[in-house]
């Protein structure tokens, strides 16, 4: 099955995506683009706004001192460091001094960093923090990589490099930031590895140039509900998604607000109040985890209200969805907007009431839940080659267990294999080794994105896998463990759940628990001080995990279901070297690395 959607505007080629910058926020010098919180304390944030022409001018100087310390157009420039706004104005800097990004995650280990210094080629790098200064610095030490010039990424460090360039001409920043086009690579992503050595993405002008001008209006409904649309971006910027989705608002009027305090980021959510949000389904998780123990823990009639909210919520949103609405459930649905979920949507600021959720799957059961609650869920699709969005939900037209139709200007396919094939106006050219473009595009231009999925007859597209994780049992039995993943790790002391199986006799699933949510567990449970190590072998803790694989094992044949768990003895994490810093798991390393786990499975 092939589907396309329409694109909306094209922008002219000999442009890039700082002619879109200079046009979108030279019409409305006065309005505010970002807003940059101020002082530490939580129970006092205030926020200084920042308009469009403070902005521009200060992206200026510093790109007037970058281009003074001798960078030319096309250099490779890497940025380390948390989300904030120093990332934002750096961003637009490297582009208006004609040079490239290279973003790197600001928990990526000496060896991580020298690779993608080394790939690259990029002989600058901002940072910021003394751990990622530590990890560059051992980079540079262990690997040989040679003169790098590492410059700071805070206030007192982009104020002297502007400083430093106060003598170059205005002229010589317009004649860098003019000379790429639309075909130019603007930023080098590297991809998470998780199942060989990361690749470097080249993503063009183009690509999030001519993304913003199709994807913003295609979700204006959600972006643009409010008369003054507002984001806090806590995403890591070192990923497409949260790059691509700050580079749309900054050029669609967007305000954007940053923190990195992942920890208290519904206090500062709360503070912001942002119209909408930018989620990865682990925020959801935590959400509804947070909600499950409220319910755990009440007592009496809040109990009994807890619970039956909860159950109203996810079987009101599939009954709006099926468009068949029983008079019962929506006056309890009523009820329960105004005394529960009103101050459920309070965590998240109060004024939200739809998040995107990208960068991972999300299990439909999460998005029926929070949708009922009145913040809408929207799902979407992408990858890094792709930009991110390839294709969302947005209102009206909308199917949770979908990841949406395609964004305008897109194109997707199948593959004989059921591989999802993609191109268009967000799709890379192609990586910087033109051996790894070879393996996964085609001439025409097809990008095979390495995930299984089906097409419905109205065009919303479902992920159903990966091609490299699909098992095949010793039985010769075909297993998509994703499925199976999403829902296991709904449990709330779940933090990842990997089902393998691979020439195995039986599907089995390696448990990794969250031992924050596990210790909250055990004290509502009369088990005070549950070790990690206790809790593998604990009856009621199997319990609780084995009523959700049970309900995973309800959507499959029973020999593609789940025979036997094992809890591991560690939490897998990104210190660990399991988990990515989008939260995928590195599946081979989990399985290489526990191999007594998986004798205990099979032995």
């Amino acid at each position: 099955m092939h589907v396309a959607t329409p694109e909306i505007e094209r922008l002219d080629p000999a442009s890039n995506l700082t002619d879109l910058v200079v046009k979108r926020l030279g019409a409305d010098p006065a309005r505010t683009v970002y807003s940059v919180q101020q002082g530490q304390s939580l129970d006092a944030l205030a926020w200084e706004e920042v308009t469009a022409f403070q902005f521009l001018e200060r992206v200026r100087g510093i790109a007037k001192g970058l281009i003074a310390s001798g960078i030319q157009p096309g250099d490779m420039i890497a940025v380390m460091s948390a989300t904030s706004y120093q990332w934002a104005l750096v961003d637009q800097a490297i582009w208006f001094a004609g040079a490239i990004s290279v973003p790197i995650y600001e928990t990526s280990s000496p060896s991580q960093v020298a690779y993608i210094l080394s790939d690259s080629g990029a002989t600058t790098v901002f940072v910021a923090g003394k751990s990622p200064a530590r990890a560059v610095a051992r980079a540079i030490e262990t690997h040989n990589l040679g003169a790098i010039n590492q410059l700071e990424l805070t206030e007192a460090g982009l104020s002297g490099l502007a400083a430093s360039g106060s003598d170059v001409p205005n002229d010589d920043v317009e004649a860098a930031r003019t000379l790429a086009t639309m075909r130019s690579t603007a930023t080098v992503v590297y991809t998470s590895g998780t199942t060989g050595t990361p690749k470097g993405a080249m993503i063009s002008h183009g690509n999030l140039a001519e993304g913003a001008v199709n994807i913003v209006p295609f979700a204006g409904d959600i972006v643009l509900s409010d008369p003054n649309p507002r984001l806090l971006m806590f995403l890591p910027l070192a990923h497409i998604l949260a790059r691509a989705v700050q580079y749309f608002c900054l050029v669609a009027d967007i305000q954007v607000a940053h923190t990195s305090d992942t920890s208290n980021v519904t206090k500062i959510m709360q503070a912001y109040q942002p119209t909408w949000l930018l989620v990865v389904p682990r925020v959801l998780e935590k959400a509804y985890n947070a909600v499950l123990t409220q319910a755990d823990e009440a007592t009496g009639l809040r109990k009994s209200l807890l619970t039956d909210a909860i159950e109203v919520a996810e079987q009101w949103s599939r009954a709006h969805q099926a468009n068949h609405m029983p008079v019962g459930l929506r006056i309890k649905h009523a009820f329960y907007n105004r005394v529960v979920y009103a101050k459920i949507r309070e965590v998240f600021g109060g004024q939200a009431r739809a998040a995107v959720s990208g960068a991972s799957p999300l299990n439909e059961k999460l998005a029926h839940l929070f949708t009922g609650m009145g913040l809408e869920i929207y799902e979407g699709y992408g990858l890094t080659e792709s930009t991110a969005p390839a294709a969302v939900n947005v209102p009206h037209n909308a199917r949770l267990g979908s990841v949406g139709k395609l964004v305008p200007g897109m194109e997707a396919k199948l593959a004989d294999s059921g591989e999802l094939l993609l191109r268009g106006v967000v799709v890379s050219p192609g990586y910087l080794s033109q051996e790894d473009t070879a393996d996964s595009f085609d001439a025409e231009g097809w990008f095979a994105t390495g995930d299984l999925a089906e097409i419905d007859d109205d065009g919303f597209l479902y992920i159903t896998g990966r091609t490299k994780d699909l098992l095949v049992t010793a039985g010769g039995k075909n297993v998509s463990p994703a499925p199976l993943e999403e829902t296991i790790s709904t449990a709330p002391i779940v933090a990842h759940a990997i089902v393998v199986g691979e020439n195995k006799p039986f599907v089995g699933v390696l448990i990794s628990l969250d031992t924050d949510e596990l210790r909250a567990w055990a004290v509502r449970r009369g088990k005070v001080g549950l070790t990690l190590e206790e809790a593998r072998t604990d009856a009621d803790v199997h319990a609780e995990i084995q009523s959700y694989i049970d309900l995973a094992n309800q959507s499959v044949s029973k020999a593609e279901s789940v025979r036997k768990m094992v809890i591991l003895p560690t939490e897998l994490s990104q210190e660990t070297g399991h988990v990515t810093p989008s939260e995928k798991l590195r599946r081979a390393s989990v399985v290489e690395d526990f191999d007594e786990a998986m004798d205990e499975l099979y032995g």
